[in-house]
Parts: C-alpha cells; structure tokens; sequence
C-alpha cells in the first residue's frame, strides 16, 4: 500500500487552490496559506517556482504519486512521439487508480488506492492490489462481487460533485470499467486548471 505522507487537504492549503474539488476543502473558507505568516502578501514566483508548483499540484492530484514514480513517467512520456504534456496526461490517467476514481468506486483519488491495495478489483478477472499499474484500452475493471456493498464504494457512486467522463465507460449496476480511449488534457476534468507544459519544463531544465 502507498504511503501517503502528506494530509491531502494540506496541500490545497499551501498551493492556495482546492485541487481536489471537495466540498470540506479548508481553502473554501480560507483561500491563503497555512500557519502565522499564511495571510502576508506573497512575493511573485520565479520560473522556477511556478514550474515547481505546477508539478506539485499535478503530482498532489494523483494522490501524491512519489517523485521516483512521477520523474518515470515524465521520463517515458518524452519518449513517445506527440505532445510530451499530452502523453505525460494519457500516462497518469491510464492508471489502475484514476480510472478506479474516474468510474466513481470510490470518494477520493487517496481512498481509491486504499481500495484497490486492499484487493476489492480485479482487472480482466484477475485480482490486483497495485494501483499504479498502466492500463490498455479495453480491459476490464470490476469490483469483486464481495466488496460491492462496501460503504465506502456506495457513497462515491452517490457523490454528486463529478460524473464519470466520456473516456470512461462504467456499468454502476455490474461495477464494471472500462478505459474506451486514452485522454487529451481538456478530456480530463480537473477541478482546477492543471499545467503539464510546465511540469515538463521543470523535468526539463
């Protein structure tokens, strides 16, 4: 199981935005930084710095998907031809974890990796308990028939605040998903806006 080593609502308190788009999100009421100093008007961010932030927020999204595996994905994107910002999307939305989350089997991209490293899915009828592994067009996703009553899954599949995008095909009544095309970035419905041309700028420098 991944270790997740930052509360996620602390990072929508640092970077100033609800990257996360949930409800309970301290920056709805609080939109500046945490601790005594929070509120003091900020200095303008370098180039540096704005790529920095722009890789944390994208790495954040992703559940806090480590720098070892983040830095790897980056690596692989800028080999495939295209847009390496584009691939680099197609990279992260291929995994086991945010197409779980897309498909709404649970609340959160952290309690989806809870989820699945607890063995409640399988992928083409077989159990897998690692979310990051990379998914092809066409396999088959399902929660195992003992975890459909789960509490956790039934309150996402209620949650009204996002809806499963046009990529992603789910059967809520069979719990089954399926990947039916790899995304662009204006595919992904981010809750605030995300910048991958600068994150391969940081990897890049």
């Amino acid at each position: 199981m991944t270790k997740r080593a930052n509360a996620k609502y602390k990072l929508d308190r640092r970077l100033g935005e609800n990257i996360f788009g949930r409800p309970k999100s301290p920056v709805n009421k609080r939109d500046y930084g945490p601790g005594q100093h929070g509120q003091r008007r900020k200095g303008k961010l370098s180039d540096f710095g704005v790529q920095l932030r722009a890789k944390q927020k994208l790495k954040g999204y992703y559940a806090n998907v480590s720098e070892r595996q983040f830095r790897k994905i980056y690596a692989e994107a800028s080999r495939m031809p295209g847009d390496t910002s584009e691939n680099l999307i197609g990279l992260l939305e291929r995994r086991l974890d945010a197409l779980c989350y897309r498909a709404k089997f649970a609340p959160t991209m952290h309690a989806v990796r809870q989820f699945i490293s607890h063995g409640h899915v399988t992928v083409n009828g077989r159990r897998v308990s690692i979310a990051s592994i990379r998914l092809k067009i066409g396999d088959v996703v399902e929660v195992k028939e003992k975890s459909k009553e789960l509490p956790i899954l039934l309150e996402a599949l209620q949650l009204g605040e996002r809806d499963v995008p046009d990529y992603v095909e789910a059967d809520h009544k069979r719990m089954t998903a399926k990947l039916a095309r790899v995304p662009g970035l204006s595919d992904v419905p981010y809750p605030v806006q995300m910048d991958p041309a600068l994150v391969i700028e940081f990897y890049s420098r």
